[in-house]
């Protein structure tokens, strides 16, 4: 088995397999809580000086008011990906309140599950239903579920990357099923 993989691996490490797995689309959603100088949860509405949480495309809160979400855009350059997620990171630093920083690990401050402020959307109807959707989450997990931070890396195969993994493997499947089955 390791020797089908590393085989595998040679045959992705060729100008046809380097092309493939550069055609990945990579982004990256980075939560992270807002907390007061004392590393108390900071329970004020999200700044205004970041956008709407409901029409922002990179900053938005997740399921708590105090828990942002910055999402990168998708692009296929990682260098690209960690230039988008800095910027974001340093436009939300220099647009945060004077007060607030935020929390950099992914278990949250010491918090009370009542200071735990549910995401707040507007008034809107999709927004009304946004906060409803939190506010069931709160109710089935417990609010304090809603405020661990966390990195989701998110990626795609390209058409072509699938096509050259199937060259690959002699597999007897067509394509779709081939894709279906890993």
């Amino acid at each position: 088995m390791l020797n089908a993989f590393q085989s595998l691996l040679t045959e992705f490490d060729t100008p046809a397999g380097r092309q493939a797995l550069g055609e990945i689309a990579r982004g990256v959603e980075r939560e992270a809580l807002r907390i007061q100088p004392t590393g108390s949860l900071a329970t004020t509405p999200h700044p205004t000086t970041l956008g709407s949480a409901l029409t922002h495309p990179w900053i938005t809160t997740d399921y708590s008011e105090s828990l942002l979400e910055l999402i990168t855009p998708v692009t296929h350059d990682v260098k690209n990906l960690l230039d988008q997620l800095a910027d974001l990171h340093q436009f939300t630093y220099r647009h945060l309140p004077a007060q607030e920083q935020l929390w950099p690990v992914s278990m949250p401050v010491a918090a009370s599950a009542k200071s735990v402020p549910i995401a707040q959307y507007g008034s809107s109807m999709v927004g009304q239903m946004k906060t409803l959707y939190r506010e069931g989450l709160a109710c089935r997990y417990g609010a304090l579920m809603q405020i661990i931070a966390g990195l989701h890396y998110n990626f795609s195969l390209s058409p072509n990357f699938w096509a050259h993994w199937h060259r690959l493997t002699d597999s007897s499947l067509s394509l779709p099923e081939f894709q279906n089955e890993r």
